[in-house]
């Protein structure tokens, strides 16, 4: 009795602790997918010493590999390991409740401003969308298009996306530069094995991801049969975060598709919230609680963090019992990296259609953004204060 008293003390101080450091990460952690692994890094491992190098890069290649939110999904894995299940959910809750709750207020004060095209602030949080993605798209083509043979796929997939434009589209694309990456890599390609340090038996990774393709299958054929609004909106939140690859800017076009063309949603609105998304900490994919607060409040904002989030938590829970075996096996790996590739060229159509074609629309526009953007890449000034400047900007020039 008195071991099982200190076991469950200890597993609470556990989830005390994950809960206390994943909160300071959401209220901190700015800059977008790649800046949230740093912050992870100096926390995890350099500070708290959590897990060691080799760990953590090995969890950050499985979370670069699986779509969804990568760097959630590592906060999520680094709870795994911590206290199993509920240290998973506890750091999950913690990294991404503040930007949710912000976005959501955010959603429901603009309900009542001024939100038609010539409210001049928010076309300023439009430019601001143009000078951030534009920021993304340098820093991971750098990284992820090294060689001509990347570049090759990620040409391919920018022109794919952009000559044919269906919801099918940004799936097929991933598929087939998977297929040319395995080709292309796979021999070339070394992965060692890794002792799986996660607490999660495999039969319980057998069912998150069954619960995961089943629910990708069929949700949309309950929606068509129920023609309920609430399962629509549910599904296509859940599509979306189960068919992005390389974090939340490339969730965008997905998003838009979704819900502007239907019009649930107007696209200033839509543009004006996902510049205002740069300004908060915590994961880009909370961008969903802002779509779901402006359709349905608080309920809407919440049900649509639930919905875009769920993928994340079943692919993560699923992999990581089988992590060893997927992270030894090069084929894979190669894979991988075609992947990673067509994802700049699906972020880059993303940039052209709707970001740059709803924003520039004259040459103070494009001045606008070029000013901001150097902001970002040579000023190294934080992404709030390039939010707060657009907003403000943009009402500046709409008054002159």
């Amino acid at each position: 009795m008195e071991k099982e008293a200190v076991r469950k003390k200890t597993s609470a101080q556990a989830l005390i602790e994950i809960w206390l450091v994943s909160t300071k990460l959401g209220l901190t952690s700015f800059g977008g997918p790649i800046a949230h692994l740093g912050y992870f890094h100096d926390e995890y491992v350099r500070r708290r010493k959590w897990m060691d190098e080799k760990s953590y890069a090995d969890l950050v290649a499985l979370c670069q590999f699986l779509p969804g939110p990568a760097s959630s999904q590592v906060g999520i894995g680094i709870g795994v390991m911590r206290a199993g299940v509920l240290g998973g959910m506890v750091s999950f809750l913690g990294f991404t409740l503040p930007s949710a709750l912000v976005l959501i207020i955010f959603a429901l004060i603009l309900q009542g401003l001024d939100i038609g095209n010539n409210a001049g602030w928010i076309h300023g949080l439009k430019v601001v969308a143009v000078a951030v993605v534009a920021q993304a798209i340098l820093g991971m083509a750098q990284k992820l298009t090294p060689d001509l043979k990347r570049k090759a796929i990620a040409l391919f997939a920018l022109a794919a996306t952009l000559l044919w434009q269906t919801s099918y589209t940004q799936v097929g694309v991933i598929l087939l530069a998977a297929i040319f990456g395995f080709l292309l890599y796979s021999k070339n390609n070394e992965a060692a094995a890794n002792k799986n340090q996660f607490p999660l038996s495999r039969k319980f990774g057998v069912f998150c991801l069954s619960l995961f393709f089943a629910l990708l299958f069929f949700l949309p054929i309950l929606r068509e049969v129920t023609s309920s609004h609430w399962i629509a909106v549910f599904d296509s939140f859940y599509r979306s975060g189960s068919l992005v690859f390389g974090g939340g800017h490339v969730v965008l076009p997905l998003l838009e598709r979704e819900f502007v063309p239907n019009g649930w949603i107007s696209k200033e609105v839509f543009l004006a919230g996902y510049g205002a998304a740069q300004a908060v900490p915590g994961p880009l994919f909370t961008f969903a609680a802002y779509l779901g607060a402006v359709m349905h409040g608080w309920l809407g904002g919440l049900i649509a963090t639930l919905a875009i989030f769920l993928p994340a938590f079943l692919l993560i829970f699923g992999t990581l019992p089988f992590w060893e075996t997927l992270r030894s096996n090069p084929k894979i790996n190669g894979a991988l990296m075609g992947v990673n590739a067509a994802v700049v060229g699906i972020l880059i159509a993303a940039f052209y259609q709707p970001i740059w074609t709803s924003s520039i629309v004259e040459p103070m526009d494009f001045a606008f953004a070029a000013v901001l953007f150097s902001l970002l890449v040579y000023w190294k000034l934080p992404p709030w204060v390039i939010v707060v400047a657009g907003a403000a900007g943009g009402a500046l020039i709409s008054i002159f």
